[in-house]
């Protein structure tokens, strides 16, 4: 088994091991990436295992085919896609899968790449997108997007509290030429907004906002939680790696759904045995990084892992 060497994978071993592993195990990570988790998961499989693996990134997937592994499947398709997914590689919903592994946003390698145009770092032409054979680009939708609409996203998904004033400074420069390229986007943020927390970048947060809009992240990882849901057995697991509030949120309010037992009216006569199951066990507590880890990868600073469990449906 030979994958492709990855980049510095976010919480590698306490994901992995939150899967709890089944040598002959069928197992699901949402986003291959450069396969840091991936490869894992394989090391703990037996001959009977089973990975499918995931991305909506064309380059991923390429690197991820260059695998000559019997037990990887890898499919290009979103998260938000899961069961789609989980069909066209011939695994029967009503089996199940033994783990579903989500590691939220966007990689290193896609940060890394000017081409890609998520960071200001590069001046390159603004895309943004993950899957780069369909979609609008980032410039594309700046070029259309009203003042409203910008607003909403810049203050929504950046949590930017100059928004209108960037939105209002972007549909202004566009009259006269079209926002194009990286570092056009972030001179115009960085002349608009005036202060920033000490060490970040003024266009930091505007820079987010677009690339969750123009990647509907937020709306896939709504999708994929209860996707992952439904298709895991008995005692699966769903390990999510989140890297921001927004998308934590999510994750937190579905995982704590699941695994509670309410909407019934208060002081109804009802035995124990007779109220509804919950359908998740969280397991442990929310687990960051180690101080040696973020030393390494500074990205990992802001990572959170939540892990839940499959319980048993309760009997009529």
């Amino acid at each position: 088994m030979s994958l492709p060497s990855p980049h510095q994978t976010v919480l590698l071993r306490e994901a992995v091991d939150a899967l709890a592993i089944k040598p002959a195990g069928t197992y699901v990570d949402g986003t291959f990436g450069r396969g840091g988790h991936s490869r894992a998961i394989l090391e703990r499989l037996g001959a009977d295992g089973r990975l499918v693996a995931l991305d909506r990134d064309p380059e991923a997937v390429a690197l991820a085919c260059e695998t000559r592994d019997p037990r990887l499947l890898v499919i290009h398709r979103c998260f938000g896609e899961l069961l789609e997914a989980l069909q066209f590689a011939g695994v029967e919903i009503g089996e199940g899968v033994d783990g579903v592994l989500l590691d939220i946003g966007v990689s290193s390698p896609q940060l890394d790449d000017g081409r890609r145009g998520f960071s200001f770092r590069h001046d390159a032409p603004l895309d943004m997108r993950m899957d780069t054979s369909q979609g609008e680009t980032a410039a594309q939708w700046l070029q259309r997007a009203g003042v409203h609409e910008l607003t909403e996203v810049i203050r929504n998904y950046g949590e930017e509290r100059f928004a209108v004033q960037i939105a209002k400074k972007i549909v202004a420069a566009r009259r006269e030429r079209p926002l194009a390229t990286t570092g056009e986007l972030a001179a115009l943020v960085r002349a608009t907004v005036r202060t920033r927390e000490p060490g970040q970048d003024a266009a930091t947060r505007t820079f987010q906002a677009l690339r969750i809009h123009i990647n509907q992240e937020l709306e896939q990882l709504a999708l994929a939680l209860p996707q992952a849901m439904a298709v895991l057995r008995q005692g699966g697991r769903l390990v999510v790696i989140s890297f921001h509030s927004l998308e934590d949120r999510i994750v937190k309010r579905f995982m704590r759904a699941e695994a509670a037992v309410d909407g019934l009216p208060k002081g109804l006569p009802l035995r124990a045995d007779e109220l509804p199951a919950a359908a998740l066990r969280l397991v442990g507590k929310p687990v960051r990084a180690s101080a040696a880890e973020v030393a390494a990868n500074p990205r990992a600073r802001s990572a959170l892992m939540r892990v839940a469990e499959k319980l048993a449906r309760r009997a009529a």
